[in-house]
């Protein structure tokens, strides 16, 4: 039994959601203050709206179907959550000579390459920089994450200076240089 799935879920005033049939399954649409999310749930789970409540059953009492409640609860929880309140998410960037700044929709970077690195900001994020820090912001957590993460991928922290891009409140283990006898 899925302990967070078990979970009723409430729906705070502000926010409306609404649930419609698709071919590929169960269309859940959350409208909050700050937006509007929605996505495409399969059929194995029956998600109940009953004022404002929220309760999800297993049609299907196999390991799948079970493996998939606790995950579409966590992610109605998060839509609830993000168009109420929008995520965010902080980078740090440390070293000498590296610099981030925001133009238009996209993020310019010096990180020690040969030629600056470019990346554009996806649709219902936004970026913004101010000297070495990095906040990304938006109402989707699953598009927050994985773009925070994808620019952290293009310069990752060392361990023997700690230079390089990393979380606030990441900790980075670092390594003891060479010795010289």
């Amino acid at each position: 039994m899925s302990r967070i799935g078990k979970q009723e879920i409430l729906i705070p005033v502000g926010v409306k959601v609404t649930q419609s049939e698709s071919s590929l399954g169960n269309v859940l649409t959350v409208a909050g203050p700050k937006g509007t999310l929605s996505r495409t749930f399969k059929n194995d789970i029956t998600i109940t709206i009953a004022g404002n409540v929220i309760t999800l059953n297993i049609k299907r009492n196999d390991k799948f179907s079970k493996s998939l409640w606790g995950t579409y609860a966590s992610h109605i929880k998060n839509m609830i959550e993000g168009v109420e309140k929008p995520y965010q998410k902080k980078l740090i960037l440390e070293g000498v000579g590296f610099k981030s700044e925001v133009k238009g929709k996209e993020l310019h970077f010096a990180l020690g390459f040969s030629h600056p690195v470019v990346v554009s900001v996806p649709e219902g994020i936004t970026a913004t920089a101010e000297k070495n820090n990095i906040t990304i912001t938006g109402i989707d957590k699953e598009l927050v994450g994985n773009f925070t993460a994808s620019i952290r991928a293009l310069k990752k922290p060392e361990p023997y200076k700690g230079k390089g891009m990393r979380y606030e409140n990441e900790v980075i283990r670092r390594k003891q240089g060479k010795k010289t006898v």
